[in-house]
């Protein structure tokens, strides 16, 4: 391509106007790499699925695309067995959703007999709703899953609400004895390592058994594991490790629920076809 030409026409204005209106990141990039087509054939074709294109939003308004994020590198960890994050299931959500809008927007009306050139575009998007349900259902935020997202997992929660009741009324009895006798620094319950614990004068040390995890920064206070409630808050840490196992469980059913076709990751072969439509 002459690139003087290309200089006199402004084609770089162009293209960033053309980016400016790129919903997403890979989207932008293509934008970016454009050069004037040469064959007449494809140009006639591009230029019929503009005017569709118009003619669509003409007649239905216009149609959203947010909330697409690039998820190109999970759907291809996931082909080679890998596994995703909270995170990445909540952005390939947020694209099903993209997608389902964007079928609800390709469909025509049923009395309608002709078909414009876009309509083969919106019929290959599937839009996976058993997969997009099952994600919208179970996961919260990238922070949190529901408790409902399965049995398991429901009576997992149940259990480490039941202990750490049981770790705090124990060590509730403990720091009325070592408040009354004034071995403690302050009447509080805290964690270190993820284990309970209670602020100790340093002086106090020895009349409160248990162990040592941390200290202040002065070292007047020590914050002890008592040693009555050792036991307990080893419970509860293998309950917080059967919750993160199960919680992979239920990041993996993802995979189960979506997965269908000849491809060797059906839902996700189709989840890359929904990413290049909606670009």
């Amino acid at each position: 391509m002459n690139q003087k030409a290309l200089h006199t026409l402004e084609y770089d204005k162009i293209i960033r106007t053309l980016t400016e209106f790129a919903y997403s990141r890979d989207a932008k990039e293509r934008c970016q790499t454009l050069l004037p087509m040469t064959d007449l054939s494809a140009i006639h074709t591009a230029q019929q699925q503009t005017h569709d294109a118009l003619m669509r939003l003409f007649k239905k308004g216009s149609l959203s695309f947010s909330g697409i994020h690039p998820v190109e590198a999970s759907v291809k960890r996931l082909e080679i067995g890998g596994s995703l994050s909270i995170l990445e299931f909540l952005q390939i959500g947020s694209l099903l959703e993209a997608a389902k809008r964007a079928k609800q927007f390709g469909r025509t009306d049923p009395n309608e007999t002709d078909r414009d050139s876009l309509a083969p575009l919106f019929e290959i998007i599937e839009p996976l709703t058993p997969l997009n349900e099952e994600i919208k259902r179970c996961i919260l935020s990238e922070d949190e899953i529901s408790d409902d997202a399965s049995s398991v997992l429901k009576s997992i929660r149940r259990s480490i609400g039941g202990m750490n009741e049981r770790i705090r009324g124990q060590i509730n009895k403990i720091m009325n004895q070592a408040n009354s006798n004034g071995y403690l620094q302050d009447a509080v319950i805290t964690t270190r390592n993820g284990r309970y614990c209670i602020p100790v004068k340093a002086e106090a040390k020895h009349q409160v058994p248990g162990m040592v995890h941390d200290q202040s920064r002065n070292g007047s206070t020590l914050f002890i594991e008592p040693s009555a409630v050792v036991n307990l808050n080893n419970e509860l840490k293998d309950l917080f490790l059967k919750e993160e196992k199960e919680i992979e469980v239920i990041l993996a059913a993802f995979v189960q629920t979506g997965q269908n076709g000849n491809c060797k990751s059906g839902a996700f072969c189709r989840i890359r076809a929904c990413t290049q439509f909606v670009e």
